[in-house]
């Protein structure tokens, strides 16, 4: 069974996923490919996809099938952006008198699955669908596909953990242990990082109220006063009713206060 996904960054739930399917005698192994592009994300969301392979394999090896859940570099050797059926003719061609099939996607894919290239040769293969919560509408593809209706709901997604990671928070419930280390090891999706990218987002769109708060609260977080008070100036300059950034603003002006009262009160 082929499980596409950037898995940026692979989770708990991806894994949980393949070994359900696997539980329930729907394949003997899971290809978990990691794509290098899709044509529905821009290329600066994802990290380096050396990185992200290298993530999908420390999680596969942790899994409870190490042996039968396994990554792929597939889509990595094939033109980019990554079109499914492209990777599924590849496979055929090179794999299938070997092996047969089948392809495991989520219930938000299969949403807009009628956009992507050739979508009616993906139908000829068995498709199944995993449940996504919230997501019960009936598919134009009902006839076509399989629902995993006792597949274990994921209940977060990775731009979640990114975001989590980004803001300093806790997710060491929603990673396997070792990728998490990878993770820090390498600064992915970190607070540091995370205003480099805001940073030259901003110089294309210096006058962007939604990334300067965003830099200026993550600059907070950090305990960096001065450059968090300059964004929330900015985004007042702007827009001078802005209640969040008054909020944030003020709170660093009492910690000014509060820590050099020689400055501030001579």
């Amino acid at each position: 069974m082929l499980y596409f996904g950037s898995f940026n960054p692979i989770h708990k739930g991806h894994i949980a996923l393949a070994e359900h399917v696997l539980d329930a005698g729907l394949c003997d192994e899971v290809a978990m490919i990691v794509s290098p592009q899709s044509p529905y994300k821009q290329e600066e969301e994802l990290a380096p996809e050396l990185d992200r392979f290298e993530m999908a394999e420390i999680a596969c090896a942790d899994s409870k099938y190490p042996d039968r859940i396994k990554p792929s570099v597939v889509e990595m050797l094939l033109p980019k952006p990554s079109y499914t059926i492209d990777t599924l003719r590849y496979l055929q061609e090179n794999f299938g008198a070997e092996m047969t099939f089948s392809i495991l996607m989520g219930s938000d894919q299969l949403a807009r699955l009628s956009g992507w290239k050739e979508y009616d040769r993906i139908l000829e293969y068995p498709v199944f669908v995993y449940p996504r919560r919230g997501d019960e509408g009936v598919s134009e593809f009902e006839d076509r596909i399989t629902r995993l209706n006792e597949a274990p709901l994921q209940d977060f997604a990775a731009t979640q953990i990114r975001e989590r990671i980004a803001r300093g928070e806790d997710v060491s419930m929603l990673l396997d242990p070792k990728v998490l280390e990878y993770i820090r090891k390498k600064g992915l999706w970190s607070p540091a990082t995370r205003i480099a990218a805001l940073t030259a987002q901003l110089a294309a769109r210096p006058d962007d109220v939604g990334l300067l708060l965003e830099r200026g609260k993550l600059h907070y977080r950090l305990s960096e006063w001065g450059p968090a008070l300059n964004d929330f100036n900015a985004v007042l300059r702007i827009d001078a009713g802005h209640v969040e950034a008054q909020q944030f603003a003020r709170m660093v002006q009492e910690i000014f206060e509060f820590r050099y009262k020689d400055i501030y009160n001579p």
